[in-house]
């Protein structure tokens, strides 16, 4: 199990990546993640970040009919979130390099 503070940084930016590939909607999202090993990732938690995703623009909203209950709110990304993407894909290279040389033994950058 990840622990929640881990994930805090880094949920943002792989909710940005899941909606990337196609438009979805909250629980969707939920599964999506779990499927990659985010086991305890629930709605509660997904849905304050995808307002707030909204609110800044990275993501676009719209109510869709569905076939088994009420209309779904589907999120597909907009360019702000693309580029927000990017950012996040440059950053998490540069943590995973740094956390790996510390753990592997690699040595410190000059």
């Amino acid at each position: 199990m990840i622990p929640s503070q881990m994930l805090k940084g880094t949920l943002e930016g792989c909710i940005l990546k899941v909606i990337s590939v196609k438009e979805t909607y909250g629980y969707e999202i939920s599964q999506e993640l779990q499927g990659y090993g985010f086991s305890n990732i629930s709605e509660g938690t997904i849905y304050p970040l995808l307002l707030r995703m909204e609110k800044n623009g990275y993501i676009q909203a719209q109510y869709r009919d569905s076939l088994v209950g009420p209309k779904r709110k589907y999120f597909s990304i907009t360019p702000i979130g693309e580029q927000e993407l990017d950012n996040f894909v440059g950053s998490w290279k540069l943590l995973e390099r740094a956390v790996n040389r510390l753990f592997t033994g690699g040595g410190k950058e000059e």
